[in-house]
């Protein structure tokens, strides 16, 4: 699969605390993206946030809660992205935590597939 030039961007905006039965949440969408076979999906934990409940969490040594924001990135054809969307939004509306959803525009300058091993030279 060769994917160049115009693609699109989903950015999920979710806690690392947030569930889908009993598993975590990011874990939950880059398996579905696996799934749905696009082109490439990473999770970023971030450090410090806040979202729609307006309570900030961050990573300081003396906070008692270890929520902390996370953003799945998934890249793919715009096509591919929309569907996507089209499929978990239903799921992420019935949900009781709070989340945002974004697409934007994306060009891809380099798509290079690698070998399953996890082993880096």
């Amino acid at each position: 699969m060769e994917i160049k030039g115009e693609a699109k961007l989903l950015r999920i905006f979710i806690s690392n605390t947030d569930k889908f039965k009993h598993a975590p949440l990011y874990e939950v969408i880059v398996f579905a993206a696996k799934r749905y076979g696009l082109a490439g999906a990473t999770v970023l934990k971030g450090i410090i946030g806040y979202g729609g409940s307006s309570a900030i969490s961050s990573t300081k040594f003396w906070d008692i809660s270890e929520k902390l924001p996370v953003v799945v990135e998934i890249l793919d054809e715009s096509e591919k992205i929309e569907k996507f969307t089209k499929t978990i939004l239903p799921y992420f509306e019935k949900i009781k935590n709070g989340c945002m959803i974004t697409e934007e525009k994306a060009n891809i300058v380099l798509y290079k597939k690698g070998s399953k091993s996890n082993i880096t030279d």
